[in-house]
């Protein structure tokens, strides 16, 4: 899809398929190809064939590229939030909440590469943004800390994601390759030279090779417990 703009009307149309587009098919249908087919997908020809839909006719719900992928992105959010509601510890609450994300970019790692770094302005990314200020606020933070930290956890949880969503999208020679690495170059590294990895290489075979997510998220949730404010007594 190239950065045409038009501006006709969104109404729902129906396509040469007989099948009614709408904003949320073309979403959806973009997500699918993006899973089997990777970014290459994303254009305006392939997403016509998909939909049986005359490509053109796309622009009347998308004004370019980017507007497709904001869209993508705010979508794989809304699958994140559905069904969450914070319970009454805030320290959980944000933990569901980041494992939420997390597994759905999983779920979509081509779509996570491509979105997770944008900023959407749109209505799921909005009542996710509102969810977790209101988690940390009833948690006892004020405005400042409760924005700091929703940005601490927020670009932790989303670069995590989408690291992983990369990792999961290599080709299997290059994935295996670097799974493979802390056995066959890091272990065997002269301790005289490393000695620190050399102390450390069993571990780093252990644990390299998973996600670190679930660990670093409790270290950021107990920075963040330190620094609630103390009760005034």
């Amino acid at each position: 899809m190239n950065d045409r703009v038009i501006g006709a009307p969104r109404r729902r149309r129906p396509a040469k398929s007989g099948v009614v587009l709408s904003r949320e098919l073309i979403v959806e249908t973009a997500i699918r190809l993006l899973s089997h087919h990777g970014a290459d997908a994303l254009s305006v020809r392939r997403l016509g064939a998909a939909l049986g839909a005359d490509p053109s006719s796309l622009y009347r719900y998308f004004r370019n590229t980017d507007e497709l992928v904001l869209a993508i992105a705010d979508e794989l959010i809304r699958h994140a939030m559905e069904g969450f509601r914070p319970s009454g510890d805030w320290r959980e609450s944000l933990r569901e909440l980041g494992r939420r994300l997390y597994a759905t970019y999983q779920r979509h790692p081509e779509a996570a590469r491509l979105s997770a770094a944008r900023v959407t302005r749109r209505p799921s990314e909005i009542r996710a943004v509102e969810v977790g200020l209101g988690i940390l606020r009833a948690a006892g933070f004020g405005p400042g800390q409760a924005a700091r930290h929703y940005h601490s956890f927020i670009d932790m949880s989303l670069g995590f994601a989408a690291l992983e969503a990369a990792a999961r999208t290599l080709p299997e020679p290059a994935a295996t390759a670097d799974e493979d690495a802390w056995r066959s170059t890091y272990a065997k590294l002269p301790a005289e030279e490393y000695p620190n990895i050399a102390a450390c290489a069993d571990a780093l075979a252990a644990t390299m090779i998973g996600s670190a997510y679930a660990g670093a998220l409790e270290l950021l949730l107990d920075g963040m417990a330190a620094q609630l404010p103390r009760p005034v007594r």
